[in-house]
């Protein structure tokens, strides 16, 4: 049965009447998808918005079909398709597009952007606005499917990004900032520093986790006591606690639990004795002292806390870490100049550097690289052999010196 306003006249679709109001209302969806609302006292006038609303409608798609479309249109139509991201993942493609691209080369017309074009604003960003190789590499997967979008719908015919980013990788520019692991000195004097400092040793167990286990930061955050299990001597891993802005929120930084990064994110870690040994006295010393009391997106009884009993992220865990190495580093100086002896420095280093080491480690120590992808949780093979190949060159290394102070082979 058609719906009627108050004057006995047939409602279109979307047309509606709100009798509280005395107001006509017309909701539709833009090509965006993003939903809308228009308002008219009477419903000639609600019709005539209805007129421009289509007609606008229209003009935009007859400009995207007919070429006549920005950069910028074709992103926002782009990411509007994408309901499989992640909310994370969908607000760094915005702000790397918002910050980089939408008032530069973004304001251009789709079919007149070609390959130099890019090569070129790539090279900008590098050269005058100082951004690192490795933000212009996730500029590039924010662009590359906005232009390949563009092929598959008829708009232009080549992917003027596509190759820009190989050719890019082969010049003297290129340097993504390799992240090397800590050594195993360095790993003992960061750890015992962390434990004999009465400012540092509550840190020591959220340590021993990320050293022990290569776990990612938001794993390691979102870490409840009901994800380890004592007797199996195993830690589950089957989400992630990200602290981020999302689509929503109203522009602020919240606390949200989502699934693991990957497929092969969810898996389970077998404990370290010092990872087991760790969890036990942290979990002995909470029974005392109090469980952490925050919940997020229902989920609660999570291990690791700050000092207002709230869950933590990675940016009070990268300053913690800050500073215990610099004060370290300090003591260490006037130590070793004391002694007379070269210091043993900590460099600087991240919560991914203690995941990247404890990788290191096990890739030194394990040759079946199956078994390692499976404990990183990486989805892609190739993760795991560029750290193996890193690990393994210090290896040889080690067993050449090792070979050197043996008898002579010559």
């Amino acid at each position: 049965m058609a719906r009627k306003d108050p004057k006995g006249r047939v409602l279109r679709r979307g047309e509606g009447y709100r009798p509280d109001k005395d107001l006509y209302i017309y909701q539709y969806m833009d090509p965006l998808g993003q939903q809308h609302t228009l308002y008219a006292k009477t419903l000639v006038e609600l019709r005539r918005k209805e007129d421009e609303v289509t007609r606008d409608r229209l003009d935009n798609i007859r400009t995207y079909v007919a070429g006549r479309t920005t950069l910028n249109y074709a992103y926002d139509r782009y990411i509007a398709l994408k309901y499989d991201l992640k909310p994370t993942t969908k607000a760094n493609y915005n702000y790397m597009y918002d910050h980089f691209v939408r008032d530069t080369i973004g304001k251009r017309l789709l079919k007149d952007i070609k390959y130099s074009d890019i090569k070129y604003y790539y090279y900008q960003l590098m050269n005058e606005w100082g951004v690192k190789p490795i933000t212009v590499d996730n500029v590039h997967t924010v662009l590359h499917p906005v232009f390949q979008m563009g092929v598959r719908d008829g708009i232009i015919r080549i992917n003027p990004a596509s190759g820009v980013m190989t050719e890019i990788k082969k010049s003297r520019l290129w340097d993504k900032g390799t992240r090397h692991a800590l050594t195993v000195d360095q790993t003992t004097a960061f750890m015992d520093y962390t434990e004999n400092h009465p400012q540092f040793n509550h840190w020591l167990t959220l340590f021993a986790v990320f050293f022990g286990t290569g776990m990612r930061v938001s794993e390691v955050c979102g870490l409840r006591w009901e994800d380890v299990d004592f007797e199996k001597r195993e830690i589950s891993v089957n989400h992630n606690l990200v602290y981020s802005r999302w689509d929503g929120d109203g522009g602020k930084e919240t606390f949200h639990i989502t699934t693991p990064k990957t497929a092969k994110g969810t898996r389970i870690i077998p404990m370290m004795d010092e990872v087991y040994e760790a969890l036990q006295a942290e979990y002995a010393h909470q029974k005392e002292t109090g469980f952490c009391t925050a919940e997020v997106d229902g989920m609660k009884g999570f291990i690791f806390r700050n000092r207002f009993e709230g869950v933590l992220h990675q940016g009070p865990i990268n300053k913690a870490i800050k500073r215990v190495y610099t004060s370290y580093n300090d003591e260490e100086l006037l130590n070793a100049a004391k002694a007379k002896r070269k210091p043993l420095l900590i460099p600087h280093f991240s919560c991914h550097h203690m995941r990247h080491t404890f990788c290191t480690r096990l890739c030194e120590r394990e040759t079946n690289i199956k078994a390692i992808q499976e404990i990183m949780g990486h989805a892609d093979v190739q993760t795991t052999l560029n750290i193996y190949a890193e690990a393994t060159d210090e290896v040889k290394h080690a067993a050449i010196e090792s070979l050197q102070t043996g008898k002579d082979i010559f």
